[in-house]
């Protein structure tokens, strides 16, 4: 057996935050569902690997592919993820890892295969354009999700303004690095 992709420690810190799953309900059940520790995993698992949901192999334990894209779903639109990497940043802070003296700025474009902001100069096909900061250690601070159309310019206000305050320490949350790096596409009055 390999190491787990979710350790005790690290599921100490995560499980609190879930929220607690709808009950079954009486008369007419569905299937019990998958824990959300197995459920995590096997999203953890999908993203991993890149393979597709629906391949992700039963003999793991982890539920089926649907029900864990399902579990991902609920939980974005719930907020679990922000709260996550909060916390995560918070942890980082306490043990000195967070640097905000300078943070890095970059975009790409990611072919959107679901769903995405479509983009008009691509005949219309669903892209997506990932704008995406981090620190000096390379700790991603703050993303946002835009059309490929949008030029880089227009988002690194809304890109800075989307850092969250990262407490962790009794003295005033980081919240605004000290100089922003990008590239020229960047590169505005």
């Amino acid at each position: 057996m390999g190491k787990p992709i979710i350790d005790d420690e690290l599921w100490a810190l995560i499980e609190p935050l879930l929220a607690p799953a709808k009950p079954r309900r009486f008369k007419y059940p569905s299937r019990k569902p998958v824990p959300d520790r197995a459920a995590l995993t096997g999203i953890l698992f999908v993203l991993k690997t890149g393979m597709r949901w629906r391949d992700l192999p039963a003999e793991m334990r982890y539920g089926s592919g649907v029900r864990c894209w399902r579990r991902l779903r609920d939980w974005q639109q719930a907020g679990e993820w922000d709260r996550l990497h909060a916390l995560l940043l918070a942890k980082l802070r306490v043990a000195g890892k967070i640097d905000f003296s300078r943070i890095v700025v970059d975009s790409s474009s990611i072919r959107a295969v679901w769903a995405g902001k479509t983009n008009p100069t691509h005949r219309a096909r669903p892209v997506s354009k990932h704008h995406v900061a981090t620190d000096v250690n390379s700790t991603p601070i703050a993303t946002i999700l835009t059309g490929a159309n949008r030029h880089d310019v227009t988002q690194i206000v809304p890109l800075i303004g989307a850092i969250v305050p990262v407490g962790g320490l009794r003295e005033r949350p980081l919240s605004r690095p000290g100089r922003v790096y990008a590239d020229r596409d960047y590169d505005h009055e």
